[in-house]
């Protein structure tokens, strides 16, 4: 992989002017052409060109802005929520984009930030029709472009994903079962020898799914595996693939009911040992209030959610998103990359994870450094998520994607199970059967 990254950091420099370099400029651009609307928004949050809506067979709306940064590429703005029963928009995020793709080789040779550092952006592809099945291409106006600047490459389509619920009931009269709808918005992006899909994954239930998938190629100059780790790829033991890891950071900045004035929790439980009398062990849990940054890990048992300030559900509780971390290689050779997650007060210069070009001599370079004590008013949030990459003969040719990610989860946010069938709507909180 490194000879190819080399050559696209050479053609990223040509293709950037000075100005632009010394600057750091992420600067947005917008697309040709815009994607049909499934329903009116109530409030145009952006023009038709640079909007995303899509109304879900379920009846829930998903409702954005999307524009194309220089350098964390696709960048998801205002975004809102509206199953049915609701008469208005949840708004559930203020921005979404990824933070960072750091890959260090196992042998200490190379490390890469490909954000930052190699041209992640202008990697954007062009995507044939059967890569978006059923929906809409979308072409992207790519800043400083090494190529042609105008990309059809960001598609918004829709998929079903299986069981939303299933319910037989006791009497076992009826059946209660759906279908789970997506909203589904991507690119791929080339970095070198891989070629990276972002996918944004937005359920018809409330639940965001932020994921990056790794294919293309493993690179034909990576086989000599100078550690004496790498793993033998091809005939004998001759040519070993160099291992490495890919550390993905997503940079999520929560607006709940349109406020960034939302509040961090943290939940902790512990099992104890059966007590005299009790039949099974016992498991208590603990909420703690995140006042001031964090850099958090998950544990079996621990839990976090983001909490509005200002939103309440039909019940009167507190709308929220619980933090979901997904299967994870946690990565320890830099210090940015020592924890899952990391909460910070919102700072304009704060844009990267690793090698942060911010605003030149005021910001320091990685997220661990943003978490300082600073209390907590509007709370960004940094999840990292790391696989490392042993590679394997099934791995050639292509290579099979392999996936890393995590979700947001309403919790709370609607009184009851946003997809209930009309007739079960009145089994709401400690419910009897009708007689």
């Amino acid at each position: 992989m490194r000879a190819n990254r080399i050559r696209h950091a050479r053609r990223a420099a040509v293709g950037l002017s000075v100005a632009a370099l010394a600057a750091g400029a992420t600067t947005a651009a917008g697309p040709a052409t815009a994607q049909p609307q499934a329903a009116p928004a109530p409030a145009a949050d952006c023009s038709a060109a640079y909007r995303i809506q899509q109304k879900l067979t379920s009846g829930t709306t998903w409702r954005m802005c999307w524009r194309y940064d220089s350098k964390a590429g696709l960048v998801l703005e205002k975004i809102s929520y509206q199953p049915k029963g609701e008469t208005k928009p949840i708004r559930v995020l203020n921005s979404a984009r990824l933070g960072q793709i750091h890959v260090p080789y196992d042998d200490g040779s190379v490390e890469y930030d490909d954000l930052t550092g190699f041209g992640f952006a202008q990697g954007l592809v062009n995507l044939a029709p059967g890569e978006c099945p059923g929906g809409t291409i979308k072409t992207v106006k790519v800043p400083d472009a090494w190529q042609d600047p105008n990309v059809k490459g960001l598609c918004t389509t829709t998929r079903s994903r299986g069981h939303a619920y299933r319910m037989q009931g006791d009497t076992a009269n009826k059946v209660y079962q759906a279908q789970g709808k997506d909203l589904l918005v991507y690119t791929v992006n080339q970095v070198g020898w891989y070629e990276y899909m972002t996918e944004w994954r937005f359920q018809d239930d409330g639940t965001v799914t932020m994921n990056v998938g790794a294919t293309g190629s493993l690179s034909y100059e990576d086989y000599d595996a100078g550690d004496g780790r790498g793993w033998p790829i091809g005939n004998g033991e001759q040519a070993k693939a160099t291992s490495h890891s890919h550390n993905v950071f997503w940079r999520l900045d929560f607006a709940l009911d349109g406020s960034t004035r939302n509040t961090v929790e943290q939940y902790d439980s512990t099992v104890s040992a059966p007590v005299a009398g009790n039949r099974a062990p016992t498991t208590k849990t603990t909420r703690t209030k995140v006042t001031k940054e964090l850099a958090g890990d998950a544990k079996n048992y621990r839990w976090w959610r983001m909490v509005s300030a200002t939103g309440k559900n039909k019940d009167k509780h507190p709308r929220s998103y619980e933090i979901v971390p997904g299967s994870t290689t946690k990565y320890p050779g830099r210090s940015y990359t020592k924890h899952d997650l990391y909460v910070t007060q919102y700072n304009a210069c704060e844009k990267f994870a690793s090698h942060n070009p911010g605003c030149p001599g005021t910001t320091s370079k990685s997220v661990d450094k943003w978490v300082n004590g600073q209390a907590l008013t509007h709370p960004v949030v940094w999840m990292n998520v790391g696989f490392h990459h042993i590679a394997r003969d099934e791995d050639q040719q292509p290579m099979p994607i392999h996936w890393q990610g995590f979700s947001v989860v309403p919790r709370d946010v609607t009184a009851m199970n946003p997809l209930t069938p009309g007739e079960l709507a009145w089994q709401n909180g400690h419910w009897r059967p009708r007689s």
